[in-house]
């Protein structure tokens, strides 16, 4: 009864002792990662004590103050899908990743070419991607550059061809740009084209609980703070459970203020 009592303490004691786990997630960036460790409370021993890469044991050395994970071993390729958990003892500081921006891509996309038809569609090519990463499309309204699609990029050596299609062209001019963002951000030049869509305009109604457009439209509305309150595409906005006060509308090219009574 003795042994069995003393090994059911051991168990509980191991488990304790190995209850955490850090997960770093990534693309392999031709980079290892390196580690800050520490002691356990006790003073005795390290806090981790295994470190696993696509669930495979590492044979680093982790018995020590800091160390390195080298995921060379593991002959990965570029941009390859990357999982590390560091398992490590209960009762210290958790392991702490000193560059977790080493799995994450670098954009490095050149366009080759780019442009734009009358109908919106936006063709471009690129090369020397840093990876597969999504090409963010950006349009240019309201002061400022908005989100309006992605498309996956391939990150395959040689050109890549793309396309995607704009369904909200606004009256006048109209500019796009691409986006890839990883551990830093980067942009293409910008493509334009004057669109022949008329003019939109706003009006009120319906007691000041609706807002109608006089076509088809992207649009943001703000309050006197700066939130965003509603958004949206469409001829009309339904602001019946705004409170009372000033807003301001984006739409079409424009942007409008507005009192709700």
């Amino acid at each position: 009864m003795k042994r069995i009592f003393v090994f059911l303490f051991f168990v509980l004691f191991c488990l304790r002792s190995h209850a955490g786990v850090v997960i770093v997630e990534g693309k392999y960036q031709n980079k290892n990662i390196y580690i800050q460790n520490g002691y356990t409370d006790a003073g005795v021993g390290f806090c981790a004590y295994a470190v696993y890469v696509n669930g495979k044991l590492t044979n680093d050395e982790v018995n020590a103050t800091a160390f390195e994970i080298d995921l060379q071993q593991f002959q990965l390729k570029y941009g390859q899908e990357v999982t590390i958990k560091i398992h490590h003892k209960d009762g210290c500081n958790p392991p702490r990743v000193l560059n977790p921006d080493a799995l994450k891509p670098l954009p490095a996309f050149e366009v080759v070419s780019m442009k734009m038809t009358n109908d919106g569609l936006i063709t471009w090519t690129s090369k020397n991607e840093g990876g597969p990463m999504p090409f963010i499309v950006e349009q240019f309204r309201w002061n400022k550059w908005v989100n309006v699609g992605e498309v996956q990029g391939l990150g395959k050596p040689g050109e890549n061809s793309y396309k995607f299609q704009v369904t909200a062209l606004h009256s006048g001019e109209n500019k796009f740009r691409l986006k890839q963002t990883g551990y830093q951000s980067k942009y293409s030049g910008e493509v334009k084209i004057i669109s022949s869509t008329p003019r939109c305009i706003f009006s009120l109604s319906k007691g000041t609980k609706q807002i109608d457009f006089s076509c088809g439209t992207l649009y943001e509305v703000y309050n006197y703070y700066g939130l965003v309150v509603k958004k949206g595409y469409g001829t009309r906005v339904d602001i019946a459970n705004l409170q009372k006060g000033g807003y301001y509308v984006c739409f079409d090219n424009t942007i409008g203020e507005l009192k709700k009574k």
